[in-house]
């Protein structure tokens, strides 16, 4: 998966080596749209570079060529000072940039500053906040598409309550590691739990199988994120630092569930205000399919959430679901009976399988052509 992809054939810049590559290679910026770009250091470009109908989304750039461009008849959004977050932003969010300042407790990190800010404005019901927040949020959609555009994603959801240091947490681990290392781009909700395992399987990929035993065995010491996100984040970091070059995997968590953090496995992060903007998109975006692990009233949403579309085709053919747990989803929550019962005699009968252990998934989804 690239790290980023190109957008001069969609006319979007979004890095200061597109905006020189941009204005080198065409000597104009009409028509373009500029996101979250530090121009204050190109004031002499944006006074020399015909700039009609640009728009520059929370770009920093000096009163001169501000007034320039707008004079120009381009659009200048500029960034709105003292938020955690940046509404215009071009890029997902890494895990160093949601953890910075991890060091001086998770408190003090953009992640919590983000989440408090939004606790207050929901709160307030500002509708400027409000606005902020929706723009944010189609922004992040926009980069996870350019970032998936071309790729087989699968997705694997589960609980957030599975701990570390536990057989099952090994075993999502496991799983993530195969699917990357068949091509598969794994994507999870990119919280705690069964998705940090298998976001943490994806980042072992490229490493030997010992990597991730002795990853396993260190990340043990902090099993969970209660009582404290430091020590647990701090843990995956000593990971990332011990192996740095690990796999790429997505992660899509939000600010809804504030009170859990995302992992630190995911090399990408679509973090969300909606709650209901970022399930959707997740399992829209698993066109290869999705496993589901044994997980509580979440998972089982998710699950339905992704019959109905397949039930319906609405978003064309099928795509494959694969739920783990035999025991789990036919006895403690009975999930899979009203799936088989849905699928009988549609197109989607011949996508979904139930599992019993988690070493059967990735054939599983082979078999129904993931």
């Amino acid at each position: 998966m690239p790290a980023h992809a190109a957008h001069h054939n969609d006319r979007e810049i979004e890095s200061l080596d597109e905006f020189d590559a941009t204005v080198s290679a065409r000597a104009t910026l009409a028509g373009f749209r500029v996101q979250a770009v530090d121009l204050t250091d190109r004031t002499r470009e944006l006074l020399t570079t015909d700039t009609a109908g640009a728009v520059f989304l929370g770009c920093p750039m000096r009163q001169d060529a501000a007034a320039k461009v707008r004079a120009d008849g381009a659009m200048v959004f500029l960034p709105v000072p003292d938020l955690p977050f940046d509404p215009y932003r071009g890029l997902l969010y890494s895990p160093d940039e949601l953890f910075a300042s991890l060091p001086d407790g998770y408190e003090a990190t953009p992640d919590a500053r983000a989440y408090a800010w939004f606790q207050q404005t929901k709160a307030d019901g500002d509708i400027f906040a409000s606005m902020l927040r929706s723009i944010h949020d189609d922004a992040v959609s926009d980069a996870l598409d350019e970032l998936l555009r071309g790729t087989r994603v699968v997705g694997v959801m589960g609980g957030h309550a599975m701990a570390r240091g536990t057989e099952e947490y090994a075993g999502a681990a496991r799983l993530g590691r195969e699917l990357a290392r068949a091509g598969y781009t794994v994507a999870t909700g990119g919280g705690p739990g069964a998705m940090e395992a298998a976001n943490l399987g994806a980042y072992a990929a490229p490493y030997d199988n010992a990597m991730l035993t002795e990853s396993l065995r260190l990340l043990a010491k902090a099993p969970k994120f209660t009582p404290s996100i430091t020590d647990w984040a701090s843990a995956a970091f000593e990971v990332r630092t011990r192996w740095p070059k690990g796999g790429t995997s997505v992660g899509i968590p939000t600010w809804f569930y504030g009170h859990e953090p995302p992992n630190a496995f995911a090399s990408h992060i679509a973090k969300y205000f909606a709650n209901a903007t970022r399930e959707d998109g997740l399992l829209a975006r698993s066109t290869a399919g999705v496993v589901f692990l044994p997980g509580a009233a979440g998972t089982v949403q998710e699950i339905f959430d992704n019959a109905t579309p397949n039930y319906y085709e609405s978003r064309g053919e099928p795509t494959p679901m694969v739920l783990v747990g035999r025991a789990h989803w036919t006895e403690r929550l009975p999930t899979w009976p009203l799936l088989q019962a849905l699928a009988r005699e549609r197109s989607m009968e011949a996508r979904i399988a139930l599992v019993d252990r988690i070493e059967e998934a990735p054939g599983a989804l082979k078999r129904l052509g993931g």
